[in-house]
């Protein structure tokens, strides 16, 4: 049986050192590393034993009872969530480890939305109950309490396949038929176990386990029941189909594209489709044991690998039979200019940075010709020091960061009508698109209301693709525009004159000229946050929220603890993390999550600094193109509404 289990938590919970011990425990390892050693075999990379995180979601291979295990152990540190989220889709088992001492903290929370919204089997392990101030009863109703009531301490309760009395009630308590069959023919112990393994699969409970990772106290105990309790079943004969997950480029140049197999076999020198229904061979499959990896003929439904071959094929394609994209949630709030030291060749550079794009495209690199300017987007400090230290190691290339900027977004609060035409002479294009606010963080939704006797299907998919095809800037500040549904009305092609590109030039300019008439707003990103805090401590951390423009729920309290849910903007409330550990002696607990773009507190003032020129933007403009007597010339937006042919 093939299972990937992911290893994540909080940073400093004993996560890597954790996965190391099961690595040994099942031989994959000759030896346990330690991260303070900067010998884990999982952290590998340079930068990770210098600053003793894990950055980068490496995996390792074991075999246990009847199964082959793919462990990948994740980052903790919030700065390279997108790393750990796109982890997160290809687990079939995850396990969190949370510390004795600190309990539940803000990153752990924030994994464990990732893993419910995902539905990931879960199990928890108590890490550290050697260390003075542990208390594993402590920490399982904190879980009780702020992640999930259905969790469940297997530690003594479940020992050599039997369940203690409370474990089998608990069980019981959750399935009619079963808490039936309990009052009527008491326990049975393969029934029980059954049940058991379905609701953990199902995400309907959380087995809990703990010990000392460092001592290896509780681990092979651990080991044993996520070997009986997990279980998996991939479809075999059916078509080969898997997901890409990572995409690495070695020193040569070569391109490896790591896939998760969720159905059939795939073989060496076989063709797979991804994307746009790119087709390519795959000439080298390996499976991946750390650094090291072997090369193999074939794989099968289940497995973790890597190939060769795929040119182009992105993290988060299906691959194969599955089609759909993967779709993420931790998306920065951040964006940075890239600054060169004199005499770099920046287009150079920029090859650099497109490679880095395609091992983590959250980064979004972005290049402004006109300004020879590289940007990309980035989650906090931390990551922009480890870029530093990245580009410089693989790229001998000694680069800096400006501050990081918070990236804004743009919508309208009005209906209307846009207008694009575009001919010079023998080009022909003409659309009319309607503009509607869409709901909030829904982005850019786009359908045709066009009849095929004004314009053909093909033209008509072809404005559509041009919605998608680059950020739209919006008028206010340059800013990408979202929440928004785009409508064509109608359009019209010239059988003789329409080229390649005059609809997309037809298409932004309708856009513009709507957006012109329109009443524009601003967007800025925001935290779902969740403080608790000593209840003497409430005010201050509620004062705080207010000055900080966000907005709070009523406050719960649990015990002589508060806790604190709302949502802030992430501009004025980034830095807070810091503060509230500095006046609650590090007791205050913290979690923020991306809560999607609202609209902005401070409007006016930051489309000041920006001071975007929309008359100056070199990718758009509002104007059309007509032509008479063999000539084109331009009409302005609130002149050419009067001239389209369409009307």
């Amino acid at each position: 049986m093939n299972k990937t289990i992911g290893i994540l938590a909080h940073v400093d919970a004993g996560k890597t050192t954790f996965s190391e011990q099961l690595l040994y425990h099942t031989r994959s390892i000759k030896k346990r590393g330690r991260v303070d050693h900067q010998s884990a075999f999982l952290d590998s990379h340079e930068i990770e034993k210098q600053r003793g995180i894990t950055v980068f979601a490496d995996q390792g291979i074991f075999e246990y009872g009847d199964s082959t295990y793919y462990l990948i152990d994740t980052p903790g540190h919030v700065d390279f969530s997108p790393e750990m989220e796109r982890a997160i889709q290809v687990m079939d088992v995850a396990i969190i480890v949370v510390s004795a001492v600190e309990g539940v903290e803000g990153h752990t929370e924030t994994v464990w939305n990732l893993l419910k919204k995902h539905r990931i089997p879960t199990f928890f392990f108590i890490n550290k109950i050697d260390r003075t101030g542990a208390d594993v009863d402590r920490v399982l109703d904190e879980i009780r309490s702020q992640l999930t009531k259905d969790v469940c301490d297997i530690s003594a309760s479940f020992t050599d396949g039997k369940m203690e009395d409370e474990l089998i009630e608990f069980i019981a308590e959750r399935d009619e038929n079963l808490l039936e069959h309990y009052m009527e023919k008491g326990y049975e112990p393969n029934l029980w176990l059954q049940k058991m393994q379905t609701m953990i699969q199902s995400a309907q409970i959380y087995p809990s386990s703990s010990g000392s990772a460092l001592q290896d106290i509780g681990v092979n105990s651990f080991l044993e029941k996520l070997e009986l309790l997990s279980v998996t079943n991939f479809p075999m004969r059916e078509p080969f189909a898997g997901r890409v997950y990572k995409v690495r480029y070695e020193e040569n140049g070569t391109r490896v594209t790591f896939i998760k197999a969720l159905s059939g076999v795939l073989k060496v020198r076989d063709e797979i489709s991804y994307g746009n229904e790119i087709t390519e061979k795959v000439t080298q499959i390996r499976r991946y044991n750390g650094t090291q990896y072997e090369q193999i003929n074939q794989v099968e439904a289940g497995e973790l690998f890597a190939v060769t071959g795929l040119s182009s094929a992105s993290v988060g394609d299906g691959v194969g039979a599955l089609k759909e994209k993967a779709m993420y949630e931790m998306v920065p709030t951040l964006r940075s200019k890239v600054v060169f030291e004199p005499g770099v060749n920046v287009k150079e550079a920029l090859r650099y940075f497109r490679m880095l794009e395609a091992e983590d495209p959250s980064l979004n690199v972005t290049w402004e010709e006109r300004l020879q300017v590289i940007h990309l987007h980035v989650m906090g400090a931390i990551q922009l020091e480890v870029l530093e230290q990245m580009v410089l190691e693989r790229f001998r290339l000694k680069i800096a960061f400006e501050k990081p900027e918070i990236l804004y977004k743009e919508t309208i609060e009005t209906d209307v009508i846009g207008y694009g035409h575009f001919e010079p002479l023998r080009h022909y294009a003409e659309v009319h698109l309607k503009l509607e606010p869409g709901k909030r963080n829904s982005g850019i939704l786009f359908e045709s209301q066009c009849h095929t006797d004004d314009l053909s299907i093909g033209y008509q998919n072809l404005v559509g693709q041009h919605m998608y095809e680059r950020e739209i800037h919006g008028l206010l500040t340059g800013s990408p525009l979202t929440d928004i549904k785009v409508s064509l009305l109608t359009g019209r092609a010239h059988n003789q004159h329409t080229h390649g590109g005059d609809f997309r030039e037809a298409t932004y300019r309708a856009l513009r000229q709507g957006l012109e008439k329109a009443s524009n707003i601003l967007l800025e990103p925001y935290y779902q946050f969740k403080i608790k805090v000593d209840m003497d401590q409430m005010g201050r951390v509620l004062s705080d929220i207010q000055s900080a423009y966000g907005r709070f729920d009523p406050p719960v309290t649990e015990g002589e603890k508060a806790i604190l849910t709302g949502i802030v903007p992430v501009s004025t409330f980034m830095d807070y993390s810091t503060i509230l550990a500095s006046f609650t002696q590090g007791k205050g607990r913290i979690s923020l999550m991306f809560a999607g773009y609202h609209r902005c507190h401070n409007e006016q003032e930051v489309i000041e600094r920006i001071a975007y020129d929309k008359n100056a933007d070199p990718d758009y403009t509002s104007s059309s193109i007509f032509c008479a007597k063999g000539q084109g010339f331009t009409v302005k937006w609130d002149e050419a509404e009067g001239m389209m042919h369409c009307l």
